[in-house]
């Protein structure tokens, strides 16, 4: 009914049509988050393994069991949500023209996180790391930033990429 009074009133007085390119272009992206993400679901699986390796498990040790798949999963649907924003409100032609693997890198990224959903393999989850440092390094280059790979300084240790800001 309402839907029906405001096509009326829309022929009778036109609403002006808005459009943007992304829910909200605030232009900050930043590929840290799909990081961070990626280094926790390997954080977890470590942790996954830990508990496997115990002789009995308690009704506690099932729960912590529990709590960390779930932390792994949603770590793993973080690092597509992160990833898939930037590819899709951030790479527009100039980007595609710099870098023409960039989609295929993409869903090299959603097919590994899927991966890890999948899996308590801590390589397939280094490997999403490897690939999302990859695409980091990609979008720091479409903006002309220098970037450098350092060891984080948490668990798991493993290497990621990081923007040089001091010369930018």
């Amino acid at each position: 009914m309402i839907h029906s009074i405001l096509k009326i009133v829309d022929k009778l007085k036109p609403f002006d049509r808005v459009k943007a390119h992304c829910d909200i272009p605030c232009k900050i992206y930043d590929p840290n988050g799909a990081i961070v993400a990626a280094m926790t679901c390997v954080r977890m699986m470590d942790l996954i393994e830990e508990i496997g390796a115990k002789e009995t498990l308690s009704l506690s040790d099932h729960a912590q069991l529990a709590r960390l798949v779930n932390e792994k999963e949603v770590a793993c649907r973080t690092v597509k949500e992160e990833v898939r924003i930037i590819w899709g409100d951030y790479f527009k032609a100039p980007q595609f023209a710099k870098f023409p693997d960039a989609s295929e890198l993409v869903h090299s990224i959603m097919m590994q996180a899927s991966k890890c959903k999948q899996s308590i393999a801590k390589s397939e989850a280094a490997e999403l790391v490897e690939k999302v440092n990859q695409f980091a390094d990609m979008f720091w280059q479409t903006k002309d930033v220098p970037t450098y790979r350092a060891i984080v300084p948490y668990p798991p240790a493993l290497e990621a990429v990081f923007p040089d800001l001091k010369g930018s």
